[in-house]
């Protein structure tokens, strides 16, 4: 398909005040030396393309130029060098809310914010009940803004810009928007979305989420793109990256076998059946218990530890942590151990698995120890269906007969 989106060798620089003026009298004796700058380049020589009807995810650090990104293929920022290029119609969900008047009620908000997304008067009204509905906020729809909550502010700002009817969707970290049963429904918008072929440029830190919805993904590391493929790929390649204090450990073919800052470490990890014997074979359905145990080297407040059991293929085909099963973890000081138990029923389809454990920071942004495939599993099945899970089920085939009247 066609690139609808078209990022060529972009830079976007920004001048930063090496030393500001705090006093009229410091500027008028030293004017020249207050004016002195140094240039930040956000965004250096990136460029890429998005096709019809893609999802793509752009991750990095913190101040590694991603929302800067979006505000030039939104044009909010021109460009110092390079080209952007969007074809159709923009909506930008990037600041959620922006042209919002506090002293004005939801409908009056609704109709200057769609006027932004390119929504007349008369048709930000009569989408009204559906965003309102949308946010949750029917019996606040004369409150003015002022008295909202920051939840309720953003929701009605998400709820608005899903209502333009955009060829491309420019997203800043909008899956975060309010409470978790709000935040589901904005992952069923974006599977909406991607069902009904929209173009999506993602940014995100949630890794799990980039990799669930996007075709391809980008990585951005101080402003430059070190890159761009499969959100498998790139997301990996974003965990074991040179920014973490620990280099990442390879195997033979150099991919990365284990990261983190070894702030905590992976000491040992096994699998055990009911009886508490050591096992890598199961039968089908059989419940087995992962133990895994943690040596800190740092204080950990409230830390994440999880798992992933991937096929043969790398699929995920269970992925389980403590921030998933809101199970608070505790502090750990330096020299503590800690052991990390999670016991599941292996409803998998035969064949060979493994297991990959993780200890994490409380942000769950950053890693303190993640060990790839670091456990073998296999599963012994009755036959092999070509799935990835074998659920119990029970099958039934009914015959029935069409009466035919003759008149």
């Amino acid at each position: 398909m066609e690139p609808v989106v078209r990022c060529e060798g972009l830079w976007k620089t920004f001048r930063i005040p090496v030393d500001r003026a705090l006093t009229f009298k410091q500027r008028v004796l030293a004017p020249r030396h207050h004016r002195a700058t140094r240039e930040l380049n956000a965004v250096r020589d990136v460029s890429f393309e998005v096709r019809s009807g893609e999802f793509f995810g752009v991750i990095g650090a913190n101040g590694s130029g991603k929302s800067t990104l979006l505000m030039c293929l939104a044009g909010i920022y021109l460009p110092d060098r390079g080209r952007v290029a969007v074809a159709g119609r923009i909506s930008p969900f990037i600041e959620l809310g922006v042209g919002f008047n506090g002293e004005l009620p939801a409908l009056d908000n609704v109709v200057v914010n769609g006027a932004l997304l390119g929504l007349s008067p008369a048709e930000a009204r009569r989408r009204f009940p559906a965003i309102v509905e949308f946010a949750e906020l029917e019996d606040f729809v004369d409150l003015k803004l002022k008295n909202y909550s920051s939840g309720m502010l953003v929701r009605l700002g998400f709820s608005a810009a899903i209502q333009a009817e955009a060829d491309v969707y420019l997203c800043d970290e909008v899956l975060a928007v309010g409470d978790v049963r709000f935040q589901q429904k904005c992952f069923d918008t974006f599977r909406r979305f991607k069902r009904e072929g929209r173009t999506v440029v993602f940014v995100s830190h949630d890794l799990a989420s980039v990799e669930r919805f996007c075709d391809r993904a980008l990585l951005l590391e101080h402003g430059e793109a070190v890159a761009l493929g499969e959100p498998s790929d790139v997301v990996q390649e974003y965990r074991g990256h040179a920014f973490l204090e620990a280099p990442p450990e390879t195997d033979s073919t150099g991919s990365p076998i284990r990261w983190g800052d070894r702030s905590a470490e992976i000491v040992e990890a096994s699998l055990h059946d009911d009886a508490g014997n050591d096992v890598t074979v199961v039968e089908q359905g059989d419940w087995v218990t992962l133990r895994v145990l943690v040596q800190f080297h740092r204080r950990h407040e409230n830390p994440i530890f999880g798992a992933i059991v991937k096929t043969e293929q790398a699929h995920h085909a269970f992925v389980t942590n403590t921030m998933f099963d809101a199970c608070r973890t505790g502090t750990f000081e330096p020299t503590d151990h800690g052991v990390y138990s999670v016991r599941f029923q292996a409803l998998l389809a035969e064949g060979p698995y493994t297991v990959s454990p993780a200890v994490a920071y409380e942000d769950a942004n950053r890693f303190a120890d993640w060990r790839e495939d670091f456990l073998s599993l296999r599963v012994n099945g009755r036959l092999t269906s070509g799935g990835i899970v074998d659920l119990p089920h029970e099958s039934t085939v009914e015959s029935v007969v069409h009466e035919t009247t003759v008149a």
